[in-house]
């Protein structure tokens, strides 16, 4: 009695539902000892708290003899029949993985196709890790969403054959489903959104820069302007001053060159021609200078010629 199905039960895919489950391997978690202990009288409230002791997930290990409680737990499911709002809400739980993954393997069993596709895609986010018994009585590594498309994909999983599905194309085409949206596609548009929204703001960025930089670039030409105003009318000043003592300087000299002249017509005394010992002293006071001058020709002539041999021998050293 303990084995048989809740009369409340509703047939599944036209049969017991049960009987999704192979004989060979009903029969074998009907002699298993953790059916016999843990899940004799099992509720839908205390199968909670059996789910989340579970530490593993598989099929029959250590020679095709023994089930894992993995498997027990969804045969007593499949006799027990919870409500889909229990299945829903072990698939929506996100803190103890193992209870996810056995209601999506209940939900991939009993629910029609329209509610696999719907409430087991959504679990390719999820990246968690977790262990699988195989036959050789090893655990594996396995990923929430490697388990996920295993159970969308193959036609085995954990020893029990899967109910066949309906391909999405065609459910799509007949408007029972809504055109699949990749969390990958969503994640990309959001990417290049922020992407976008971050090439604004440095485009934004960069023309406040710009405008900044012209504003500089005025500022600084204005001041150049400035300072080449200035230094010109420095430069004309200091001309003007140049110019100005130039002219003072002419003016000094010409004053001064007149000054000599009136000096030397008031100290030149008038000189009688008719008298000749007044032109011989003028001819002898000509005559020296003369001959200073020509010393002096001759002096500067000299040592331009010893600085010029000096410079060769130098030079040819």
């Amino acid at each position: 009695m303990a084995n048989l199905t809740v009369r409340e039960a509703i047939d599944i895919k036209g049969t017991d539902p049960q009987h999704l489950v192979e004989k060979i391997v009903r029969t074998r978690i009907y002699e298993a000892r953790y059916w016999k202990e843990e899940c004799f009288a099992l509720t839908a409230e205390l199968l909670v708290d059996k789910a989340i002791e579970l530490k593993s997930i598989g099929g029959i290990y250590s020679g095709n003899i023994k089930p894992t409680p993995f498997l027990c737990l969804v045969l007593k499911m499949l006799q027990i029949q919870p409500e889909k709002d229990i299945i829903v809400e072990f698939i929506k739980n996100e803190e103890f993985k193992y209870v996810r993954a056995l209601g999506a393997f209940y939900m991939r069993i009993t629910g029609s196709s329209q509610d696999v596709y719907k409430y087991l895609e959504p679990l390719y986010i999820d990246y968690r890790k977790m262990k699988r018994l195989n036959k050789d009585s090893k655990y594996e590594l396995v990923y929430m969403d490697e388990f996920i498309d295993e159970l969308l994909h193959s036609d085995r999983v954990c020893d029990i054959t899967l109910p066949r599905l309906q391909k999405r194309s065609v459910l799509e085409e007949l408007n029972e489903l809504e055109v699949k949206v990749s969390p990958l596609e969503v994640n990309l548009d959001e990417i290049e959104s922020s992407e976008e929204e971050e090439e604004d703001e440095e485009s934004a960025s960069k023309s406040e820069k710009t405008d900044s930089d012209e504003e500089l670039k005025k500022k600084l030409k204005k001041e150049k302007k400035k300072r080449r105003q200035k230094s010109r009318s420095r430069s004309r000043s200091r001309k003007r001053d140049k110019k100005r003592s130039k002219t003072k300087s002419r003016s000094k000299s010409r004053s001064s060159s007149r000054n000599k002249y009136k000096k030397s017509s008031r100290s030149s005394r008038y000189v009688d021609f008719d008298d000749p010992n007044e032109d011989e002293s003028a001819d002898r006071t000509r005559r020296s200078r003369s001959r200073d001058n020509h010393k002096k020709r001759y002096d500067s002539r000299e040592r331009d010629r010893r600085r010029s041999k000096s410079r060769e021998k130098r030079s040819r050293k």
